[in-house]
Formats: C-alpha cells, structure tokens, sequence
C-alpha cells in the first residue's frame, strides 16, 4: 500500500477541496489517479463499530474472480446510502482502521465525546482519592485504638509506628535517629507515637519526649538521667548539651549571653529560678524555644512539695514569641489540664489509656497482712519462696526506708536503700549497682523514685500503703515498661482502709482481680483526700525486735550520749 492509497483509506467520507489545496491535490493526485477498485469499496469495508471486514484490493487481500456488472450497480446504490447514514454518525461514533501491514490502529474521537472521556476519568481519579483518605484515616484510627491513644485538639497530626517515619515526614537529623536505634529504642512506644508528631508538628528543628533537633530546651527534673540520655542520643550531632548541679557555680559560668553557650539545658525549677534572681539574672531564658516540663503533676502541686509558683517565674522569664510548652505526667492532673486550658493557645492532649489508670502490663495484687510487724513476715516470705529480681520496695519515709533496710540485710539477700540524705555519689553508685544487677532489692521513697528510670524492674512491692491512686500508678509504673511484663504487691492493713477504695478501683479497671468486701467501702471526700496526702499516717517502727529490748538500747544510747556531753564540757572547763 503506498502513500496515495493510505491518504485515501484516512480521508474516507472527508470532503476535501480541490481549489483552496489545490498544490496537496496535485501532489496526492486527487481526483486524477485511476485505482483498481472503486472508493466505495474502502466505505463499504470500513465498519465504524469496530468489526473487522476484508476489503478487495486492500491491506493484502487478493481478488480471485470480477464480479458480475449489475451486482455491482446494486452494490454501489447501496454503498451510497451507507455513506450518507456514515456522514451523520461520524461524529459521535468511533471508527478504528487497522492495517494489517503497519499493524497500527488510529482511533477518532469526537470533541463531546471526549468531554464525557475526560469527566468519567476526572471522576475515577476522584473516586481513587477518596479511597485512598478513607484508608489512610482508618489506619490511623486502628494504630490509636490498637495503643488506646487519646488525643484531643485541632490539627492534629498522624501518629507514627516507627522511627524511620521521622525521617520520611518531618526529615529529621540522620545521625540524631541512628542515635536513637543505637541506644535500645527500636519501637516507639504509645506515648511516643503520637507526642513525638505533635510536638515536630508546624514546627522547625523542634524535639520530642526523647529529643530531636532543637535550639533551646528546658527539661525538669530527673534531671542526672535525662543528661545521660540526651548526650547519648545526641553523640556526633553537635548539640551542646548542659546540666545544673550547683546553682552557684552555674552563675558564674551563664549570664546574658548563656543562650549562646548552650543548646540543650537541664535543670530543676529552684536552681533556675535562683539563677534568674540574681542581680543581674545569672542565666537569659528570652531564647528559648521549648519549655519542656516533666512529672507536672507533682510540680503543679500546692505546699512544700509543689512548684507552681517557680514555674509560673520561669514562665514569664521565656519571653520568646517562638517558644513552645510541653508536661509531661504519668498521670493525668486536673489541676494541670485546667492550668492550661486557662493560660496556653491551641492545647493538644495526648493520654494513653483510661485516665489516671494503670497499665495493663502490670499484674497487680492486694495482700492483707493485718498489722505492721504482718508486713515484714509477708515480705520474709515472698524472700523465701523466692522472686525475680530485680525489685523495688516503696515505703512511706525515709525512716522507714533505713529501718526496713536494716531487717532484710540480714535475709541473705542482696539489698540497699536509696533516699535524700544519702549523697549525690552515693545514691548514683546504688543505681550503677541496682542496674548492673548487684543488688536485688532496692528500698526507696516514692518521691525520690520518681526521678529514676529503671527498665527491668521485674515487680514493685508496696511495703507501706500509697497515699492516692496517682501516687500508687506512678508507684507500680516503674515496672511493666515499654510493653514488659511486670508485676506489683501492695500490702494493706486496717488503718488503710480509707484508702483502699480509690487504688481498688484502679486494679480493677486495669482488669485486676479485687476482693468484693473491698468494692463496698465508702469513697473519700475530696477534702479528706487531700489531708490524707499532707498528713500520713504515722506506723510503727518496722522492726522484729521486742519493745522491751529496743527501749533497752534507747536508754542505753541515751546514757552513752549524755556521758560524752559531760565529757566533753569537763574538757571545755579545764581548757
């Protein structure tokens, strides 16, 4: 098939003129060429539904005989009808022509045609994202059902499942997320998943719970572990990181330009606001551009115990427009919520579980031992038939902690105790020791216990009765962590009784048996509540010794004490 005939076969049913194109006439031979078929032929073997027909002459196909003159007269009439039928439909209709020889196929589409093509496509695509919203939104929703993540606010951002999202959507430090791989965190954990987001959210260089690129951060509390952790996070960054030990010292080393030495502060609020008293200000906080607040709950507290007012001080001294607050709490404080909702724009809360509730990860049990001396024989038991170290044993006081300590000394077991008046050193060697595994049981105060973080606690005992159900969740969080197995005991005797309603029903919403007798006891009043927490109530010693001998060797050291102030004004007289 040559160039004439293939301009033909595409102009079929075209009208083309002669006298405007005449030059493209001449050169195709319009009008002038003689074929060996008539160009009816071709319309009649063109089919506009897509039905292939053989056409004599055409694409190949040989003629085997001629046929007879008025068969093709009729032929003719009838080819003439149809190209006059094929004039109209050629515009909605759709003729394919194929070549057996170029193996090619040429389609015609009319233009309204193919606005309806265009308007179906428009609609798949539609369609498709649609889909695709609604799939994406349903496994958001599965991955905070499947981690009971509760996040309230506007704009909130996606939670993630992996660290290796930080990267993809908010292209965080590549070092900075090795980092954190590297130091065990292979998963985050709920908490993690949606607060990391929220606080990268609509922000630049801004960290998380673990920390991530950053100008400025105040971190609160905790703060000898916290150091440990961001300077190993943050190796080969370039971060500089600092920790406040003593104030005094710090102001001579900060000043005005302290926002320039540091990137990353940690501190607690009394040594900072120290810093900020001083005349002029020992440290410049107008840079920062997060204030990150742990253990707000307890820091929001009122009393000798409570920071509200050093917070408030420091809050004011973060004069930048920029900067941004984040608390942080194992349990969830109204006094907290309201604060914020009072003072802060665009509030998003992020709580994992039923508030103020328990992990499910942690076994939980009440022990009735009936008095204070049932308590040492119940915990000599739990010695005997043997445990899982490592663990921890909470206490009311420190008093209380050293005399416990000294009972289970001599149990055969490795044991130590940790409370505010031992030394810095002293207290961080205990903790080396407790988590290299040297000692077994650790006894402490629940305040001092939650400024350590301590990964494998296998189960925590309540040797003396919390005061509050948040001070019991925080308690029995030590164990159970990032999604172990953990286990806690808390004994109980009569004079807890007021207290037992409130921690009964946190063991039983975590799904925990309870004693029925115990689901009966009358609630506290709020009032009551808050005095049992200012004023504990007062035990006896924890001792196995009889009354008699322990008068004995209190009059004895009375005796000895007196003697050597005698001693000693005798000295002074003769001097």
């Amino acid at each position: 098939m040559d160039v004439h005939d293939l301009f033909r076969r595409l102009g079929a049913g075209a009208k083309f003129d002669t006298r405007r194109f005449s030059a493209d006439a001449a050169r195709f031979q319009i009008g002038k060429r003689k074929y060996d078929f008539d160009s009816s032929e071709v319309l009649q073997g063109l089919d506009f539904f897509g039905n292939k027909k053989s056409v004599p002459g055409v694409c190949g196909a040989s003629q085997t005989h001629q046929k007879p003159q008025n068969e093709e007269k009729r032929e003719e009439s009838l080819t003439e009808r149809k190209r006059e039928q094929s004039k109209k439909k050629r515009k909605m209709m759709t003729s394919e022509i194929t070549s057996q020889e170029e193996g090619a196929t040429i389609q015609w589409i009319s233009s309204v045609e193919a606005k309806i093509e265009d308007k179906k496509v428009q609609r798949e695509r539609k369609l498709t994202s649609g889909k695709l919203e609604h799939l994406r939104k349903e496994k958001i929703n599965f991955l905070r059902n499947k981690h009971k993540i509760h996040v309230q606010g506007t704009d909130l951002p996606d939670p993630i499942a992996t660290f290796q999202q930080l990267d993809q959507e908010y292209k965080i430090n590549s070092r900075l997320l090795q980092n954190i791989l590297d130091a065990g965190f292979q998963m985050p954990t709920p908490i993690q998943m949606q607060a990391i987001p929220v606080m990268l959210h609509n922000a630049c260089n801004i960290p998380s719970s673990v920390c991530f690129e950053i100008p400025s951060l105040l971190k609160i509390q905790k703060i000898s572990r916290i150091h440990r952790e961001l300077i190993k996070i943050s190796e080969g960054t370039g971060f500089r990181i600092h920790m406040i030990h003593k104030a005094a010292v710090a102001a001579k080393k900060f000043g005005p330009k302290s926002s320039k030495k540091f990137d990353i502060l940690v501190t607690t609020p009394n040594r900072l606001i120290y810093l900020l008293k001083q005349d002029p200000p020992g440290i410049d906080l107008t840079s920062v551009e997060w204030l990150v607040v742990d253990e707000s709950d307890k820091l929001f507290e009122d009393g000798k115990t409570g920071f509200r007012d050093q917070l408030a001080s420091i809050f004011l001294a973060c004069t930048s427009h920029k900067v941004r607050r984040a608390m942080f709490s194992a349990t969830f404080a109204y006094d907290v919520e309201q604060w914020c909702k009072l003072n802060l724009d665009n509030v998003i809360s992020v709580s994992i579980g039923a508030r103020n509730s328990a992990v499910e990860t942690v076994e939980q049990e009440l022990l009735f031992v009936g008095s204070e001396t049932g308590k040492l024989l119940a915990m000599r038991e739990l010695v005997k038939k043997g445990f899982n170290p490592p663990v921890l044993v909470f206490v009311q006081s420190i008093e209380r902690a050293k005399e416990l300590f000294h009972e289970l000394i001599y149990e055969g077991i490795n044991v130590d105790v940790i409370h505010a008046e031992r030394t810095q050193q002293q207290r961080d060697n205990t903790v080396h020791s407790f988590r290299a595994g040297r000692i077994w049981v650790l006894i402490c105060t629940a305040l001092l216990a939650r400024g350590i973080d301590f990964k494998g606690v296998n189960l925590v005992i309540n040797y003396d009765f919390p005061t509050s159900s948040v001070e019991y969740i925080h308690r029995i969080g030590r164990t159970g962590r990032a999604g172990n197995k953990g286990k806690a005991i808390t004994f109980f005797t009569e004079d807890d009784k007021p207290l037992l309603r409130s921690v009964a029903n946190v063991i039983q919403q975590a799904g925990c048996p309870v004693p029925e007798y115990i689901k009966g006891f009358q609630k506290l009043l709020s009032k009551q509540k808050k005095k049992m927490i200012k004023k504990p109530l007062e035990r006896e010693s924890i001792s196995t010794t009889p009354k008699c001998f322990l008068e004995k060797a209190k009059d004895k050291r009375k005796k000895v004490t007196g003697q050597n102030s005698k001693k000693k004004v005798a000295l002074e007289d003769k001097s």
